[in-house]
């Protein structure tokens, strides 16, 4: 299983994405993030799915770009990695369901191009179709999403900082890490500024962060002894009372 995220925020992108990759027992670590980067152009790609067709599809897509440099938004490049998906699937996909294996890859491309207003950031599915995200939907996660959610849904909106996107996003994915056998470290991490048309790549080992995943655990256990207890002591009372009329009658 895969854990990528990426959110959206007016300063710019923050993408977070696990290196785990599972084979049956065998486990070993992986990039999952492809970073082109080139004048006034700058994108990553995240994947979860089959390696073998993510790999297939970043190949024809790199051929592409390599000759040509042209795209001048990002929709466009987008565009033509949902056409090598499309390819791929020609190619491979009854090949893959003979063998009992699902066609599959989830796909998140951010970043801008020299004639993008502002970045940009879409979800790419098995099909080759794609949706962009905005401010009503500052974040994607692919992969194992469902434990990591909450925080990302109570914390972000489009005028949340890089600083405090990282934050929770990391915080997200530990959630996701503590509740999964096939979600870890190391995490690498990409971050964008908005028309900088530079991207920044950094790759956190759990020693790193070690302490912060503990802090964050004391704060939650701290957060749940402070909230109040007034609303469920009446509950609690009609339980013991119960337990103490049972109690007389034997």
């Amino acid at each position: 299983m895969t854990y990528c995220l990426a959110i959206k925020v007016k300063d710019g992108l923050v993408a977070i994405s696990d290196t785990c990759i599972t084979a049956g027992s065998n486990i070993s670590t992986k990039k999952k993030v492809h970073i082109e980067q080139y004048e006034n152009h700058s994108m990553f790609i995240m994947t979860s799915g089959l390696r073998s067709v993510r790999d297939k599809a970043i190949n024809y897509f790199q051929e592409l770009t390599e000759t040509n440099k042209g795209y001048n938004k990002l929709y466009k490049a987008v565009n033509s990695f949902g056409e090598q998906i499309k390819r791929v699937a020609l190619e491979d996909k009854a090949f893959l369901l003979n063998s009992g294996l699902k066609f599959n890859l989830n796909t998140i491309i951010g970043g801008q191009f020299k004639d993008d207003e502002t970045q940009k950031l879409f979800l790419i599915y098995s099909e080759g179709n794609w949706v962009e995200l905005d401010e009503g939907s500052p974040y994607v996660i692919i992969g194992n999403s469902g434990q990591g959610k909450a925080i990302l849904n109570r914390i972000l909106n489009a005028d949340t900082s890089m600083k405090q996107a990282l934050k929770a996003g990391f915080l997200s994915f530990d959630s996701t890490r503590v509740s999964s056998n096939n979600v870890d470290f190391p995490i690498d991490v990409v971050l964008y500024k908005k028309d900088s048309f530079q991207m920044f790549e950094k790759r956190y080992e759990q020693k790193e962060l070690a302490a912060i995943s503990e802090l964050w655990a004391e704060k939650l256990k701290t957060a749940l002894d402070e909230i109040p207890e007034t609303w469920i002591d009446s509950t609690f009372d009609t339980l013991q009372e119960k337990l103490d009329s049972n109690n007389s009658k034997q």
